[in-house]
C-alpha cells in the first residue's frame, strides 16, 4: 500500500495495488514481468552510453549516486549496483520493495530501498548523478508534475533516463490489444491507452525543470534473432535521455 500521505502526482493506488499483487513472480523472466526482463539489456545498454564515465569498464558507475524510481522488486537497480552505483530506490508497493530487499540480500547487492516519496525527495537536500524512471509514468496520475519532481532530484551534470508508452494508435495495438488480449505477455489492465506520454509531453517538464533532452530513442522487439533493440522508431515504446547542465 502506499503511504498515505504520499504526492497524488507518483501514486495512483489501484495501480500499487495491482503491481503489489505480481511481487511474488517478479523475478520469474517466464512470469508476468518477462517483458521487462527481456527489455532489460536494451534499457541498460542506452543508460550505459548516456549516464557511464567510463564505458567500457565492467564497473562504469564507480562512486555514481543512482536513484531509481518506481523500482518495483529491483530489475534496474540491481544491475546499476552491480555496476558500482550507489542505489537508492523508491516504490510506493510495499510488497515489491519487500521482495526487492530480499532478493537484493539473496545476491549480496547493498541497495537502499526506501518507500519514500518523490515529492519529499524532490525538495530534499538529496540530489542524484544519475535518476531513473523507467515504465514508471504511464502509471502515475500526473505526469508532468511526477517527471517535474524527478528532475528536480539530478544533481547539476547528472542525467535522468526515462522510458514509457507513446500515445499512438500503434501503441495501442501493439502494447494494449496484442501484448495484454491477443498474445497474452503481460496482465489485462496493465496499461491504460489514455495514460500513455508523447515524447515531447515526456520533454516539456524535464525542460521546465531546467533539465536539457539530449536522446530519444525507440524501444523495439525484434521479430528475427528476439530479444529488444534501440531504434529510430518511437511510436511504441521509447527512451529519453536528459542532462541537468554543469
Amino acid at each position: 500500500m502506499a503511504r498515505a500521505n504520499a504526492s497524488p502526482a507518483a501514486v495512483d493506488p489501484d495501480e500499487i495495488a495491482r503491481f503489489d499483487r505480481l511481487a511474488a513472480e517478479w523475478w520469474d523472466p517466464a512470469g508476468p514481468m518477462a517483458p521487462l526482463h527481456a527489455m532489460n539489456p536494451a534499457r541498460l545498454a542506452f543508460i550505459r552510453d548516456q549516464a557511464a564515465a567510463d564505458r567500457g569498464g565492467r564497473r562504469p558507475f564507480d562512486g555514481v549516486r543512482a536513484l531509481d524510481i518506481g523500482c518495483g522488486a529491483g530489475l534496474v537497480a540491481e544491475p546499476l549496483a552491480r555496476m558500482g552505483a550507489r542505489v537508492t530506490a523508491i516504490d510506493a508497493a510495499l510488497a515489491q520493495l519487500d521482495a526487492a530487499r530480499r532478493h537484493a540480500a539473496v545476491e549480496g547487492l547493498e541497495i537502499d530501498y526506501q518507500a519514500t516519496d518523490l515529492a519529499d525527495l524532490a525538495v530534499g537536500v538529496h540530489r542524484f548523478d544519475l535518476v531513473t524512471a523507467l515504465e514508471v509514468v504511464e502509471h502515475v496520475p500526473e505526469p508532468a508534475a511526477f517527471l517535474g519532481q524527478a528532475a528536480a532530484c539530478v544533481a547539476p551534470g547528472g542525467v535522468l533516463v526515462g522510458s514509457t508508452l507513446n500515445r499512438t494508435l500503434a501503441a495501442l495495438a501493439k502494447a494494449i490489444i496484442g501484448a495484454e488480449y491477443v498474445l497474452g505477455l503481460l496482465p489485462r489492465g496493465t496499461h491504460r491507452f489514455s495514460k500513455f506520454v508523447r515524447p515531447s509531453e515526456f520533454a516539456a517538464p524535464l525542460t521546465a525543470a531546467g533539465l536539457q533532452v539530449t536522446a530519444i530513442r525507440g524501444l523495439h522487439y525484434r521479430a528475427l534473432g528476439g530479444g529488444w533493440g534501440l531504434g529510430d522508431d518511437v511510436s511504441v515504446n521509447y527512451i529519453v535521455a536528459a542532462v541537468r547542465p554543469g
